[in-house]
C-alpha cells in the first residue's frame, strides 16, 4: 500500500495525516516539487534483470528522463535470500546506508516495480514518510532533506534516473532524526487492536 505519514519533526508518535490516497499525496508534496505519480504495472518474472524492467518500461523511462535531463537509468533489485546465511547481515548493511539523514546535489527519482521502501522527506519542521510501492514515481529534488528505509527484510525492484554518473552521492547532515521516527516496519504494522 503506497502511504503518506506526516508527524511533526520532534515528535514521529505524533500523526498529523495518514492517507493512502495517492491524489493526496501527490498533492501534500507538489509544494515541495516533489513529484509522485502511479504507473500502470507490467507483469514481470521474479528474475527479470535490468534489460527486462526497462524494456517493459521504455516509455515511461524515456518520458522521464527527457523531462528531467537523466541520461543515465540503472535497475536496483534487493530480495531476501534466505539460502545465504551472510543475506541477513548484507541487508542490514545496506539498510543502514541510507538511514542516516542527508541530500543530494541531483535528484533523486526512483519508480518502484516491485516491492516497497520509505522516503522521510524533512520538510518545514515535519517529517513527510512516503512509503512507496509496486507503480510508485517518486521525486525528490536536488537538496531536499531526506533518508530512506527499505526495512529490515528488504524486498525491492527500482528503476533509478541519474544526471551524473557517480550516482547516489549523499552530504548527511548529522542530524539524528531518523532514531526519532517510526521505521518502515512499524509504519506497516497493523493498528494494535
Amino acid at each position: 500500500m503506497t502511504l503518506l505519514q506526516v508527524m511533526p519533526a520532534d515528535d514521529g508518535a505524533n500523526v498529523v495525516l495518514r492517507t493512502e490516497d495517492i491524489t493526496e499525496i501527490a498533492a501534500e508534496l507538489a509544494p515541495y516539487g516533489i513529484r509522485m505519480e502511479r504507473w500502470a504495472t507490467v507483469p514481470l518474472t521474479g528474475d527479470a534483470g535490468q534489460e527486462q524492467v526497462l524494456a517493459a518500461y521504455a516509455s515511461e523511462v524515456e518520458r522521464v528522463s527527457a523531462e528531467g535531463s537523466y541520461p543515465i537509468v540503472d535497475v536496483v533489485r534487493l530480495v531476501p535470500d534466505d539460502s545465504d546465511p551472510e543475506w541477513p547481515a548484507k541487508a542490514q548493511a545496506a539498510r543502514t546506508k541510507f538511514l542516516e539523514e542527508h541530500t543530494h546535489d541531483e535528484d533523486e527519482v526512483r519508480f518502484f516495480v516491485e516491492g516497497s521502501g520509505c522516503f522521510y522527506l524533512h520538510l518545514d519542521g515535519k517529517v513527510y514518510a512516503v512509503v512507496c510501492t509496486e507503480g510508485d514515481l517518486m521525486s525528490v529534488p536536488a537538496g531536499t532533506t531526506h533518508w530512506f528505509d527499505m526495512g529490515t527484510r528488504p524486498y525491492f525492484c527500482a528503476i533509478r534516473f541519474f544526471q551524473e554518473a557517480d550516482g547516489w552521492v549523499a552530504g548527511f547532515t548529522g542530524d539524528p532524526i531518523s532514531n526519532r521516527m517510526p521505521t518502515l516496519d512499524e509504519l506497516l504494522a497493523p493498528a494494535p487492536s
